[in-house]
């Protein structure tokens, strides 16, 4: 059976709109739910801040050009003290309306490089410049990580898989070297892609060890789909609608094993002209097609998603988007 999941995002800035967005995914998304991220409540509850909350050993606090880490003083800033406060609010308001679900079960964290991309160096500058930086952060990534994943199957008891999406947006400029300095006058220098693959398998290998099942993010057009892979990605998720012909024998490799591959099909943002679930539907077929599987063969493993996170889309398409995606799925069979 082909199923539903959303990418992570909703629209929302309070803690009416998360319970609501909670209620959302558990109804609209009943094969696949996920844990929901409403980054329209500030930077505390942004992909970095979130992750941030995560981390251990390591502090960090807000500054006018995003967040910095302070240190490993054991004394967290305030921001980062409210953001970790906030994820545990959420978590709370997952495991009371979870009761009773059972099945399959996702969360989002952001990888180690759009960390390193987005974060600051105590004295400035991205972590990602500095090579042990970069590489501590990465370290405390992975064992925050594997809390997390803890912390949710005692949360969500029912969760038969758990499934653990690491988000790289960043990653292609990464490896392109067109990540701006903090002057913007410079980009920081590429990254060779062992050394890329080293800090994914770190995080990748600590999902894995805690019993989850490691999938990559990356709605780009140059998703590096086979470094994610090689680094210990065991699924990936994409945006079809922009995907690059290179990533398409990684993910015709990953669906003939039978992992999740998430296609990306239902704007992620208010269409002018919603698509019907036809046309959708036909989208998907024709690159199964392509790609040489019959729907049939792929429906255990195959998931249907937004193109990308839903943060920016207004409540009614927000919902709308994700019945679409779940009645595609249907479709699909």
């Amino acid at each position: 059976m082909t199923i539903a999941t959303g990418i992570g995002s909703l629209p929302g800035d309070d803690a009416a709109a998360f319970d609501e967005a909670v209620r959302t995914v558990l109804g609209e998304l009943p094969d696949l739910p996920h844990l929901p991220e409403l980054p329209g409540r500030g930077a505390t509850a942004s992909m970095t801040g979130r992750t941030l909350a995560l981390v251990g050993g390591l502090d960090a606090d807000l500054q006018p050009a995003g967040w910095r880490l302070t240190g490993s003083t054991g004394s967290p800033g305030a921001d980062h003290r409210r953001a970790r406060s906030l994820l545990a609010q959420d978590l709370d308001a997952i495991e009371e309306q979870a009761q009773g679900y059972e099945g399959r079960f996702k969360v989002q964290v952001t990888g180690p490089w759009t960390l390193a991309a987005t974060v600051e160096k105590p004295r400035g500058d991205r972590v990602l410049a500095d090579h042990g930086a970069r590489r501590e952060l990465a370290q405390a990534l992975a064992e925050g990580v594997a809390e997390h994943v803890a912390d949710v199957r005692r949360r969500v008891p029912g969760a038969t898989e758990l499934l653990v999406q690491v988000d790289e947006p960043a990653l292609p400029a990464v490896l392109a070297g067109s990540i701006p300095t903090a002057s913007g006058f410079h980009r920081h220098r590429s990254v060779d892609l062992p050394v890329a693959s080293a800090l994914l398998e770190e995080v990748f290998a600590a999902v894995a060890s805690a019993g989850a099942v490691p999938l990559a993010h990356c709605c780009v057009a140059d998703v590096p789909a086979a470094l994610l892979t090689g680094a210990g990605a065991q699924g990936l998720s994409v945006d079809l609608g922009v995907l690059a012909a290179s990533a398409y024998d990684e993910v015709a490799t990953l669906l003939e094993k039978g992992a999740p591959v998430l296609l990306g099909v239902v704007p992620s943002t208010d269409p002018a002209t919603p698509p019907g679930e036809k046309a959708v539907v036909e989208q998907v077929l024709r690159f199964l097609d392509m790609l040489g599987f019959d729907p049939e063969a792929v429906a255990g493993h195959l998931v249907v998603t937004p193109t990308c996170g839903l943060a920016g889309a207004s409540p009614a398409w927000a919902r709308q988007a994700l019945r679409l995606t779940r009645s595609v799925a249907t479709s699909l069979g």
